[in-house]
C-alpha cells in the first residue's frame, strides 16, 4: 500500500483484506444519496475524501461516519436524518462487514428545489 491513502483492515483466514476510506466514504454517499428528501451532499473542501460530503475516521477498528447534506424543503428533518443514518450503517456493514460505530448527520441548509 505505497499510497498515502488509510485503509480499514480486516483479518482473514487467508489472509488481511484492506479497504480504502475512500471506498467507505462512496458507499456512505450512495447510500445516504438514496434516500428520500435528501437534497444533496455538501461539498467540503478537502483533499483527504473523494467523496463529497463525507468525513471518515476510525476509532477502536469501527467507522465513524460524518455526513454533510442538504434537505428538501418540507421534508421532516429529524426523520430524513433518522433514514440516512439506518441507510448508511446498513450499506457499510453490508458491503464490508466493518461496524459502523456512529454517523452524524450535519444538515447544512435547506433546498427549495
Amino acid at each position: 500500500m505505497g499510497e498515502n491513502k488509510d485503509y480499514m483492515t480486516h483479518p482473514d483466514e487467508m489472509g488481511c483484506i484492506h479497504i480504502s476510506e475512500d471506498v467507505l466514504a462512496s458507499i456512505a454517499a450512495g447510500a445516504a444519496a438514496e434516500v428520500e428528501g435528501i437534497s444533496g451532499l455538501m461539498n467540503l473542501a478537502t483533499k483527504k475524501t473523494a467523496a463529497r460530503g463525507v468525513r471518515l475516521s476510525l476509532v477502536d477498528n469501527a467507522a465513524v461516519i460524518d455526513l454533510y447534506v442538504m434537505v428538501r424543503y418540507g421534508y421532516p428533518i429529524p426523520e430524513v436524518a433518522e433514514k440516512i443514518q439506518n441507510a448508511v450503517s446498513s450499506a457499510v456493514e453490508a458491503m464490508t462487514g466493518f461496524q459502523v460505530k456512529a454517523v452524524n448527520v450535519h444538515v447544512g441548509g435547506v433546498s427549495f428545489q
